[in-house]
């Protein structure tokens, strides 16, 4: 005979449990439904999206929070880290931390990606847009995580400004040429921009960009390193390709 003692003591255990059960079937059915990403600009939001979650467990709750908080995250291109925050049970938001890159140089059939400091940050066989390539540095071997090897470390510093003028003025180019002085040139499809050494490169590019609307459709050179703040007149020329 079954004591009353043991039999409640057996019905508290069974509710217990099935309250449990019922719990946990309530948070492995809740789903992630939103997705929100900040912080990209080499990936879209979809392609993030369908990056970090890949199948139905991914969209889990449950299984993301887990999967952020304790497992190593995925491994992405030029993206140095992310982080993915929680606003409710079905809401997140993807932070992206990407890789600084300022310009590439072609490697041995690679395109290897290198920041402000000259550090290859990334080895690819594509292309980004709106990263230029960088011509006419001289190096040896590159590793990637190791600064590109070149004589003259200053010359990030002069890519880095040229890079920041570029992107401020909203200015695309398809190459940055250096000479062997350190002397820079910008190639616009037919157009080729001489700016010479890295002084008053912040006027030269302001003046390239009201000059691109006249350059419109021709082929040669814009000369400006030439170019003065201080002269009132015009010090520069254009050259036609012959």
């Amino acid at each position: 005979m079954i004591r009353p003692e043991k039999s409640k003591r057996r019905i508290v255990i069974g509710i217990v449990a099935a309250v449990i059960v019922l719990l946990a079937v309530i948070l492995m059915s809740i789903r992630i439904t939103e997705i929100t990403v900040t912080g990209n600009k080499q990936y879209t939001a979809d392609e993030l999206r369908g990056l970090l979650f890949q199948d139905k467990w991914d969209r889990n709750t449950i299984y993301c929070f887990y999967k952020d908080h304790f497992k190593e995250h995925e491994q992405i291109p030029f993206v140095e880290d992310y982080k993915i925050v929680f606003q409710s049970p079905t809401r997140v938001e993807i932070i992206v931390y990407e890789k600084s890159v300022v310009g590439y140089v072609s490697y041995m059939g690679s395109y290897m990606y290198f920041d402000k400091d000259g550090i290859i940050v990334e080895s690819s066989s594509n292309k980004l847009e709106g990263i230029p390539w960088v011509t006419g540095l001289k190096f040896g071997h590159i590793a990637l995580h190791q600064p590109l090897p070149v004589e003259n470390t200053r010359i990030f510093d002069e890519i880095l400004n040229l890079t920041q003028l570029l992107s401020t003025h909203e200015i695309t180019v398809d190459r940055i040429q250096y000479d062997t002085h350190g002397n820079a040139s910008l190639i616009l499809g037919d157009i080729t921009v001489y700016l010479g050494s890295n002084d008053q490169m912040s006027g030269k590019i302001s003046e390239l960009k009201d000059q691109l609307p006249v350059l419109t459709g021709l082929s040669g050179t814009l000369y400006l390193d030439t170019y003065d703040e201080a002269e009132t007149a015009t010090s520069y020329r254009f050259v036609k390709n012959k």
